[in-house]
């Protein structure tokens, strides 16, 4: 009995090591996902300034998600690794903190623009030519992306 509460106290307290480590792993995070701000915005300038001027409004919205989609998947691959340890279970964390955190500013962002609830949420249907939601989920799967890229860098494998 007294080596199995032994043994106990080594995995509890290797688990509660393990988790302080992915918590602080999951707040170095939050500088990746803070470089997606200014990523944004210059894509929003750049749609309404370039894009809308040459392609029209419709064609220069999903134009403009499917580029921030892909701005994100690239500082993400590029700074992700260097600022925490990957791990499956991290990624997943990090991907939903990631994804909150966006949905949340957007929210804010939009209410204090003067936008509607009901102008938000049209943003968030892609008929409609708005590809946000492939940007939500990408900011959700980027960091699962780059475990990904990186164990088969490393190993070879998928």
């Amino acid at each position: 009995l007294l080596l199995f509460v032994e043994t106990f106290k080594v995995v509890f307290l290797l688990n509660i090591l393990r988790i302080a480590r992915d918590d602080y792993n999951v707040l170095k995070s939050l500088f990746v996902w803070l470089c997606f701000i200014p990523a944004a915005i210059l894509n929003g300038g750049f749609r309404q300034h370039v894009l809308a001027e040459y392609m029209g409004n419709a064609c220069a919205m999903a134009l403009s998600g499917v580029l921030l989609s892909l701005l994100i998947l690239l500082i993400s691959c590029f700074l992700l690794p260097r600022v925490v340890k990957l791990s499956r279970k991290g990624c997943l964390i990090i991907g939903g903190l990631w994804m909150i955190l966006t949905v949340v500013f957007e929210v804010v962002f939009s209410m204090s623009a003067g936008l509607s609830f009901r102008d938000m949420l049209v943003a968030y249907n892609p008929m409609t030519g708005n590809l946000w939601l492939l940007v939500v989920l990408t900011t959700f799967f980027a960091p699962l992306f780059v475990y990904k890229i990186r164990r088969i860098q490393q190993y070879g494998v998928y």
